[in-house]
């Protein structure tokens, strides 16, 4: 019997995961919180907002209306931004709770709570009840939406502290264009795949400002360092961050043109963080993460010179060129510390 699957956020990932579901053989309902998304979903299949020049299968329904996408369920996929994933969780919570229904949750969002600090599973454990709830897992790796869509060759992990419920979930996914792996270390995929975007910002304002491969190169390792000193500080398998959901998923999103590289971008040609805000017109999950990350940092005595130096060229109208050679001209120390 098919698995039926609650897909909830239409954007690229959200409907290219739900579309990658469906084509596996799941019962896959994708929800949306805008009805005229919907509509064209379901009625000329397609979603050309986020996925330009792709047709979905007529098989693919949406709705925006949450009771029906969960309604009777397996598992629930959170594929909402970062800052509304608390709110959604809280409206499905009532709604399992009403109905006295338990499924799996899993999350494919990347990003750290504003103000709680906290990973998105910390978020879903909070707001819906055990009661409600098998497992919570996460599925993350280097996967652009657009290059899946294609079936272009594409490796992620799921980790939950579930080991029954990975597997079930790696079967769920796994195709002979996207495999899957299981890890237990929730800690550390959540935390590679949150701050990875803060390094592809980062990545976007060099290319900007004109620098070139072994400044990208340099911003890449060091950024992965700093991005493991935080997780491991948690309690992170140092092991993950040389994984897909470490140094994998900066890869993708530091050498392509990603919308968190596209706003850094934007921002090392002059362009004010106002500005490129409101020219992107789509969440940019790296612009809270970088202030999550940074406050986090100093609560928990952690070095993190490439995440302060961002932190203040977005938030405190630092200048880029001046922060760069404030990075570079600090006092020599040892690589492995």
């Amino acid at each position: 019997m098919a698995k039926k699957v609650a897909v909830l956020g239409a954007g690229s990932w959200g409907s290219v995961l739900a579309s990658l579901l469906d084509e596996n053989g799941s019962d896959v309902k994708l929800w949306s919180y805008n009805p005229t998304q919907v509509k064209e979903l379901n009625e000329q299949h397609t979603n050309k907002r986020y996925i330009k020049d792709f047709t979905f299968a007529e098989s693919l329904v949406a709705t925006n209306d949450l009771s029906e996408a969960i309604d009777g369920v397996d598992y629930i996929l959170f594929v909402v931004p970062t800052q509304v994933t608390r709110s959604v969780a809280k409206q499905v919570a009532k709604i399992l709770a009403d109905r006295n229904q338990t499924v799996n949750l899993i999350h494919a969002s990347k990003g750290i709570e504003e103000k709680t600090y906290l990973r998105l599973s910390q978020v879903l454990a909070e707001e819906i009840a055990p009661s409600n709830r098998h497992s919570i897992s996460v599925l993350s790796g280097p996967s652009q939406a657009e290059d899946v869509v294609t079936h272009d060759i594409t490796l992620v992990t799921v980790a939950s502290d579930n080991p029954k419920a990975a597997k079930e979930i790696q079967g769920l996914f796994m195709n002979n264009y996207f495999r899957v792996y299981t890890s237990d270390d929730v800690i550390g995929v959540e935390t590679g795949a949150a701050l990875k975007n803060i390094i592809a910002l980062g990545a976007g304002a060099l290319y900007g400002l004109g620098y070139k491969d072994n400044a990208k190169a340099a911003l890449m390792t060091r950024g992965l360092a700093e991005i493991s000193r935080l997780g491991m500080s948690f309690g992170a398998n140092p092991l993950t961050f040389i994984g897909l959901s470490g140094v994998g998923d900066i890869i993708v999103t530091a050498t392509s043109t990603s919308r968190n590289w596209r706003a850094g971008n934007e921002l090392g040609k002059g362009h004010s963080l106002d500005e490129v805000i409101k020219n992107m017109g789509m969440v940019i999950e790296g612009i809270a993460t970088t202030r999550a990350a940074y406050e986090l940092s100093k609560k928990r005595g952690v070095d993190m010179p490439i995440t302060s130096a961002i932190y203040h060229v977005l938030y405190d109208g630092a200048d880029i060129k001046e922060t760069i050679n404030q990075l570079m001209t600090r006092e020599g120390r040892s690589e492995i510390e």
